[in-house]
């Protein structure tokens, strides 16, 4: 099936049969939720641990009808921002534009499969934490398992305020009687949401193991206090986030991998040879929590959508790599300094079309050998490297299905954790370590003769470049109260005071019989 021939509404079509065909997919090679039967769960620490990797299989949402870290969660939150553009074609995906346009309304299904996606992820976790808190097996081995689930569901949560604001607050499954409770079916408000954040963090930072003492895709202790950090630095609890961070980076578990380039392939070798984990790929030395999609654990898992939507479209004459979907900006790629090694491993630049010989025989070739060619044969200039994932020198697709591509998917890195230390040492007025921990991320980039004093809007900045395209910069702009102003400046329909959340999906809204309030200035 040629992609390129695919309109948006065939798409769906298939994503469904794909996912009614194929079921959701695994974490590890366990039984459903719904065979493992409760006093399985309650008695045999076997049993429970396979009921959490359940739970785990909510990371992989990433089709249409629901998503979590996924395909649409990752391209509304990277078009809202300024790093990128709807991308492919004018006319595909509408939807989408209207995210990167700010005209979307309840409407827009988009807000929907995110809303359903991560509440089904948050009731898998409430239903494994009743289980777990009932069981009668070793106390450590409980608290490791509720450690890895309360992870999960405060990272939902995380997502989901910053995303809608307040919603409803789930943390029990709810008796079926209970199934009208308004109780359910109203939102609480950001600072009870974020209450249940902290408290889930924390309990993973008591409970969970250090990286490199659990398989890799687990959450970790340094993965929560990872996260944990990053919470307080959404409310501005500087002493809190410099605490964290700094007892991450005292952990000695990670390190920063020494070629960027390599961050985010499945190996970093043209030919997928083996390394070590400071070579960079997958589960390096500087990854702190990322969703598990490939063989290296010997899964078959799948990202549906992940980096093909992403991947180089062809207007014709060679096979392309995808839909062409959330194109960097001409902004980002503006941003970075001379020689910065980021630039050229976060974009995939396409060469621009000449006057003589065939494009099939120039344009731009990939880390593996792949020939992109020029502009004439692609519909869009630029595209997403991170989301890139090689057939010709990573593993093959599922069943062969360029929308398979087993991407994983990097959620926290240790660069993140040096630049929340240095932002908090900034605003706690240590200048020196502000700057200190800026320098070692720059240093990285092949910006080491240049040392720029550690202040806001420099560690800001920084941010935006080291983690373009991972879907924070909307989120930071609305925090750091620029939002408004900068992407204005990008042509965005940006309103303040409405377009710092997106709306309460109008789905939602009709199945509460409106008990669910829309956020203001979208229609009520």
């Amino acid at each position: 099936m040629k992609q390129k021939h695919m309109n948006f509404a065939t798409l769906l079509i298939f994503i469904v049969f794909l996912f009614t065909i194929a079921g959701c997919n695994k974490f590890l090679e366990v039984e459903p939720q719904g065979k493992l039967t409760e006093d399985e769960a309650l008695s045999d620490p076997n049993a429970a641990t396979n009921l959490v990797a359940g739970v785990y299989n909510s990371l992989y949402y990433g089709g249409f009808g629901k998503t979590t870290v996924g395909f649409l969660y990752a391209l509304s939150l990277d078009v809202a921002s300024d790093d990128t553009d709807k991308g492919s074609t004018p006319t595909d995906f509408a939807q989408l534009g209207e995210i990167d346009n700010f005209t979307h309304t309840p409407n827009n299904f988009i807000f929907d499969n995110i809303w359903n996606g991560y509440y089904s992820g948050i009731t898998a976790a409430n239903r494994a934490i009743d289980i777990l808190n009932e069981s009668t097996f070793d106390e450590g081995t409980k608290n490791r398992l509720l450690a890895e689930t309360r992870f999960l569901r405060g990272l939902y949560y995380f997502n989901l305020v910053r995303y809608f604001g307040g919603v409803p607050k789930l943390i029990r499954v709810p008796d079926p009687s209970e199934a009208n409770n308004a109780e359910f079916q109203t939102r609480a408000t950001r600072d009870e949401i974020y209450q249940v954040i902290i408290e889930d963090f924390q309990f993973g930072v008591d409970n969970l193991p250090l990286k490199g003492e659990t398989p890799a895709g687990r959450a970790t202790k340094g993965a929560a206090q990872s996260f944990l950090a990053k919470v307080y630095m959404y409310q501005n609890n500087w002493t809190k986030v410099f605490e964290l961070t700094n007892d991450v980076i005292m952990s000695q578990r990670y390190d920063l991998v020494e070629n960027y380039n390599h961050i985010f392939r499945q190996n970093p070798g043209p030919n997928g040879n083996t390394r070590t984990d400071d070579d960079g790929g997958n589960n390096n030395i500087e990854s702190i929590f990322e969703v598990q999609t490939g063989i290296n654990v010997g899964e078959n898992a799948v990202s549906p959508l992940y980096s093909n939507g992403q991947g180089p479209r062809s207007s014709g004459g060679w096979n392309d790599l995808g839909f062409g979907l959330n194109t960097p900006s001409q902004s980002l790629a503006r941003a970075y300094e001379l020689n910065d090694t980021r630039r050229n491993a976060s974009i995939i630049f396409v060469q621009p079309t000449v006057a003589e010989g065939s494009p099939l025989n120039r344009g731009t070739i990939l880390w593996d050998g792949f020939r992109i060619p020029t502009q004439d044969s692609v519909v869009n200039e630029r595209y997403n490297y991170k989301a890139y994932h090689s057939s010709i020198a990573e593993s093959a697709p599922l069943s062969g299905n360029k929308d398979n591509k087993p991407k994983n998917i990097r959620l926290m890195r240790y660069a993140e954790v040096l630049l929340m230390y240095a932002e908090a040492a900034a605003n706690l007025n240590n200048p020196a370590e502000a700057t200190a921990k800026l320098k070692l991320v720059r240093d990285r980039a092949n910006l080491s003769s240049s040392t720029l004093p550690g202040t806001l809007q420099n560690i800001w900045n920084e941010r935006r470049l080291e983690l373009a395209m991972e879907q924070d910069r909307f989120f930071d702009l609305v925090r750091q109260g620029r939002a408004g102003t900068v992407l204005r400046a990008h042509g965005k329909n940006f309103v303040d005071g409405k377009h710092e959340v997106f709306p309460i999906p109008q789905t939602q809204r009709d199945l509460s019989g409106g008990r669910l309030e829309q956020n203001p200035n979208y229609p009520q």
